[in-house]
């Protein structure tokens, strides 16, 4: 069969450097090929496709970009957004973007810590933002249910809670993350020491591959569907929908949040708990954040708080002499615990207290606003009180306004899951995550180098203390400072530099399922899985 000009076209223009008029070549074929494949459409497109000339494309691109680092005018921008109404628009513009040389992107929540899910380097490129995929099916009886990638796990706690008091499920703590990208990094949260995460507790999907066909497990085989729970769904094709294994919570649990400085013993506690959190009872988790306070003393100085954050999945009078057995030394009072059900401890560690419930349905929050940039880490042996204080001394010296650090502890279930069962290889050994974030709202290319650097310069000063060889990461809090890609093909060698890290002994594996599945390697980004 012979080729089709579009398809001519699209070899010729691969080969070009990229012009405001193959730029716009480029995009009216797009639009040519993707309106060829509705010819008898009843229905207009027109809230379908967006392109730099409608009006509305400047609110749908901005509507779910959860970082102003990539809000910028020289951002590089896409040349169509489509924001599909049902499957065929995504086949449709899977087809039309390999037909015409493009990059493709999708977006479900946004909070993707590089940007990812809407921001091509290697330009032109499409988005497909997944913000009207946002259906939610709860199976009561069987403990389980549907959930489209385009809604956010505040969606999915909702729906959980309108039908069951007794069930939930163990994602993220921050309502306003799409579920397409949490599920498919892991998705860690305040019951994965009981349940695991969020990829632990998938057990079906249904997908669009880059042939544009729709496979659930069963079709897709064992080999995909291992893949895209935890080594991340964009290198892979378009996850349209999830089915999640639901898991019992009891119709009371416990949260507290004790605060100690450093004056009141805030090291020897933190120090301690390195060998508490991950052995404790798999009901409980116990996670620190580590901030930058004003010193109780009137000399204005500055002191280091940890914040000791925790739920129970259980009453207060179970929790209290658990507490004394394990962790005494918190000196946790019962006038420091609140009992509640737990969708409202879903808005109390989202900082929502108080609020409906019908705020977990928002999709934006406070933290659009902000410039960010976000690393992680992970401890292997607990680190030294010494150390903890070279770490206090390096933070209080810190030339940045608003920055914070968060020990997630493991242990429990996480430990007790195979290492290869799925992608995500941080099980047994694993004594938790660190995660910094650094926030500034100062624009500016001086501001940006300035809070650029200080959080490099913290991230290898934290080295000594983490895991090393490799030293690790977690895809959900993805950092293009471990390394990127080529704009095209990237050999299995330089993309380990970056994914040894993420997926330890799983990344090999990961290559192979992507050569399998996607041999052309259409879904690529910055970090993708490479082909071999």
């Amino acid at each position: 069969m012979k080729p089709s000009i579009v398809s001519l076209l699209s070899v010729i223009i691969s080969l070009l450097p990229i012009s405001r008029a193959t730029s716009a070549h480029i995009h009216e074929n797009f639009l040519q090929c993707f309106y060829h494949q509705f010819p008898n459409s009843n229905y207009s497109l027109s809230n379908v496709i967006y392109t730099p000339r409608n009006a509305s494309y400047a609110s749908v691109l901005q509507s779910s970009i959860r970082n102003q680092r990539f809000a910028k005018p020289t951002t590089p921008k896409p040349l169509v957004i489509v924001t599909p109404l049902q499957e065929a628009h995504i086949q449709a513009a899977i087809y039309c973007a390999r037909e015409n040389g493009m990059n493709f992107r999708v977006r479900s929540g946004g909070h993707d810590f590089e940007g990812l899910s809407y921001v091509s380097y290697a330009v032109p490129f499409v988005i497909i933002d997944l913000i009207n995929f946002q259906s939610i099916t709860i199976d009561v009886e069987n403990s389980t249910a549907w959930v489209q990638s385009g809604a956010t796990i505040g969606q999915l706690y909702y729906r959980i809670a309108e039908k069951s008091k007794t069930l939930g499920f163990p994602a993220g703590v921050c309502p306003t993350v799409g579920v397409g990208g949490h599920f498919s990094g892991g998705g860690f949260g305040m019951i994965s020491r009981k349940y695991g995460i969020a990829a632990d507790n998938i057990i079906d999907a249904r997908l669009i591959d880059v042939n544009g066909r729709i496979l659930d497990r069963k079709s897709m085989g064992e080999d995909l569907f291992w893949a895209i729970r935890g080594g991340g769904g964009a290198s892979f094709g378009v996850i349209l929908t999830w089915h999640i294994k639901l898991v019992p919570v009891p119709q009371i649990v416990t949260v507290f949040t004790v605060n100690k400085t450093l004056e009141q013993n805030a090291t020897k506690l933190v120090h301690r708990w390195q060998y508490v959190a991950d052995k404790v009872d798999n009901n409980l988790l116990i996670r620190i954040f580590i901030r930058r306070v004003n010193s109780s003393s009137q000399d204005g100085r500055r002191t280091i708080q940890a914040s000791f954050v925790s739920l129970f999945l259980g009453g207060l009078d179970t929790l209290l002499p658990l507490m004394q057995e394990s962790f005494p030394e918190l000196g946790l009072a019962r006038e420091d615990c609140i009992e509640m059900s737990w969708i409202e401890s879903i808005l109390y560690f989202a900082d929502l207290s108080g609020e409906p419930l019908e705020v977990l349905l928002n999709r934006t929050s406070s933290i659009d606003q902000f410039f960010f940039k976000g690393k992680s880490d992970y401890a292997v042996e607990p680190i030294s009180e010494d150390g903890l204080e070279q770490i206090w001394k390096e933070f209080i010296a810190a030339p940045v306004e608003t920055f914070e650090f968060l020990f997630n502890p493991y242990g429990g279930r996480m430990s007790e899951i195979s290492k290869i069962e799925i992608p995500f290889p941080h099980r047994y050994g694993t004594l938790y995550n660190i995660h910094y974030g650094l926030y500034w709202v100062e624009k500016g290319t001086s501001s940006y180098n300035k809070h650029m650097t200080w959080i490099r310069r913290f991230y290898s000063f934290m080295a000594p203390f983490v895991s090393k060889s490799p030293r690790s990461a977690y895809l959900n809090y993805r950092d293009l400072d471990l390394g990127e890609n080529n704009k095209g093909n990237t050999s299995y060698a330089q993309a380990s530099i970056w994914g040894l890290k993420y997926f330890g002994i799983n990344f090999k594996r990961l290559a192979h399922v992507k050569t399998m599945v996607d041999p052309g390697n259409f879904f690529k980004n910055e970090q993708s899985i490479p082909i071999l």
